[in-house]
């Protein structure tokens, strides 16, 4: 199977998974050992001001974001990340590029710098990631619990959460509402 990497795979209706249900989650890295993703449709209700106060970082007298933190998925739900797109004029040492746009990091200075208003200006910040050991996602995409399509930024870090899910099944050509829970049906 291709690599999935900077793609979005969108969950099917019939997902009974509680953790999963109605999620799109943007796939970081898939390869034969596994594949690993961040959520980005589930928010938590914490905000990003608050998030960066709780773990110290200074912010500018003037910061206020009332984005909210997401919920990357179950694995290390105490561990952040940061998606962002790479902007020209400023190179995060630490980010691992996932695409040409958009980039990953665990570390601080990407906080601290958002902080600022020095950050880049599209990102999202989770709590955890979501994992699958080797061959676990194709088995899934099998079982017909996933639909993938080329990650959208547009969607990711334009188009408000609620709508996210709709929008990217909407790029398939259909209404998610028409999707069948039976393998080879739609």
């Amino acid at each position: 199977m291709p690599s999935l990497r900077n793609h979005f795979i969108i969950a099917m209706p019939s997902l009974a998974d509680p953790y999963f249900s109605r999620t799109v989650t943007y796939i970081c890295e898939h390869n034969k050992d596994g594949a690993m993703g961040i959520i980005i449709n589930q928010p938590t209700d914490m905000k990003i001001d608050a998030l960066l106060k709780k773990i110290n970082v200074d912010v500018t007298p003037h910061f206020n974001s009332d984005k909210p933190v997401y919920v990357g998925g179950p694995v290390c739900n105490d561990q952040g990340f940061v998606l962002h797109k790479e902007e020209p004029e400023s190179k995060w040492s630490s980010s691992i590029s996932i695409s040409d746009q958009i980039h990953l990091t665990t570390s601080k200075d990407i906080l601290q710098a958002i902080g600022t208003d020095l950050g880049p200006q599209d990102f999202l910040i989770s709590l955890g990631y979501a994992g699958w050991s080797g061959g676990q996602l194709e088995q899934e995409l099998k079982d017909n619990a996933w639909l993938t399509i080329e990650a959208d930024l547009n969607i990711m870090f334009n188009t408000p959460i609620h709508l996210r899910w709709e929008r990217a099944t909407e790029k398939l050509g259909f209404n998610p509402w028409q999707l069948s829970a039976d393998v080879g049906h739609a």
